[in-house]
């Protein structure tokens, strides 16, 4: 999803509000990160105070925490670029029962859960993070999809184009 698909996911409206994005967008713009990125937030115990951002880029994993109200201050972020190389995953996990489908998956101590609708879309940010670690594109294209919670816009996997080889030189006799 990108990052402004969000905003209607958000448990909470303060959450996404306009100052949060504001600041998101320039730490995402200062660590690389294209404007309205595909991405995945993992909203924790209390959204309305704190979030983590998960942008992935061709250089790498962008996490990014914010921070909904600090007093007196009002929005932050802190992020950090995270080199592919570097970036901590585990394997994705699926449950599939009685028409219900639940997705497990860990990247950098963060564990990602989405059930039924959402565990396509979780399915497909996972795809992105594992082509990207393998040097594979990760640019994704997007095809849309509802879930009564408004659009969800599903990154569909790129895939490398293969390398033309080249005939071997002919040999000239003399």
């Amino acid at each position: 999803m990108r990052l402004r698909e969000w905003r209607d996911a958000s448990p909470r409206k303060d959450s996404m509000g306009p100052k949060v994005i504001a600041i998101l967008d320039d730490a995402l713009d200062l660590l690389g990160s294209e404007p309205n990125p595909d991405c995945w937030v993992v909203w924790g115990d209390d959204p309305a105070v704190r979030y983590i951002l998960l942008v992935p880029t061709e250089a790498g994993l962008l996490s990014v925490n914010v921070r909904v109200n600090v007093p007196g201050e009002g929005p932050r972020a802190q992020g950090k670029l995270i080199r592919w190389n570097r970036v901590q995953t585990g394997e994705l996990a699926v449950e599939i029962q009685g028409g219900h489908r639940l997705l497990n998956f860990q990247i950098e101590n963060n564990v990602l859960r989405g059930k039924d609708d959402e565990a396509e879309v979780l399915s497909e940010f996972v795809l992105v993070v594992y082509d990207a670690i393998d040097g594979r594109s990760a640019a994704p294209r997007t095809v849309a999809a509802s879930t009564g919670k408004g659009p969800i816009v599903t990154p569909v996997r790129a895939t490398k184009a293969p390398v033309p080889q080249l005939p071997a030189p002919k040999e000239t006799g003399t």
